[in-house]
């Protein structure tokens, strides 16, 4: 076996290692919503009809919403179900859209990586002066807000990996191209 087949067979593991991942964790994020929503409707019935609400679910909520964006985003972009300026791109030719996704994916990349960099920073800060939130259930604020870098993490190598696909397709169709002349 060549060292180039070895490569492609671990790229091709890791990546099914990384789509479980971050399948997984939006399937999480969606067990989430599930609990968020029966919290508060037991919350609102609690509250209106028992006269005695629930008092850890608006907090535990506000965390969760936190927890479900990161978890669920990079599994979201492999979809490509994030919003984009289709109105724009679709009227550029095809070409343009491929420089402009490139670009905007690139851009994406560094901006996650500049998040999860900071992300990890603050979280370890937070570590280390022993913070906790001013609420009622007084969490260690470096567990709430731990998500943050591990989510763009994952995003940015969601982006990454968009990123290739666009220079690839675009190396695709230029080949395709210089073919047919």
């Amino acid at each position: 076996m060549h060292h180039g087949e070895q490569g492609m067979k671990l790229v091709t593991k890791a990546t099914a290692i990384f789509d479980r991942i971050i399948g997984l964790l939006a399937l999480l994020a969606a067990l989430i919503l599930v609990f968020t929503m029966l919290s508060v409707g037991a919350e609102v019935v609690a509250r209106y009809f028992l006269g005695s609400p629930i008092r850890w679910v608006v907090e535990i909520t506000e965390y969760l919403l936190l927890f479900m964006t990161f978890l669920a985003t990079a599994w979201v972009l492999k979809g490509e179900g994030h919003v984009k300026m289709d109105l724009v791109l679709t009227r550029l030719k095809p070409e343009a859209q491929s420089v402009v996704n490139i670009i905007t994916s690139t851009i994406c990349v560094i901006m996650c990586l500049v998040l999860t960099w900071y992300g990890v920073k603050v979280v370890w800060d937070h570590v280390q002066i022993g913070y906790h939130l001013s609420t009622r259930l007084a969490p260690p604020s470096s567990l709430i807000i731990s998500i943050i870098p591990i989510g763009s993490f994952l995003l940015s190598i969601q982006f990454l990996r968009r990123t290739y696909g666009f220079v690839e397709s675009r190396r695709h169709r230029e080949a395709e191209n210089e073919s047919h002349k």
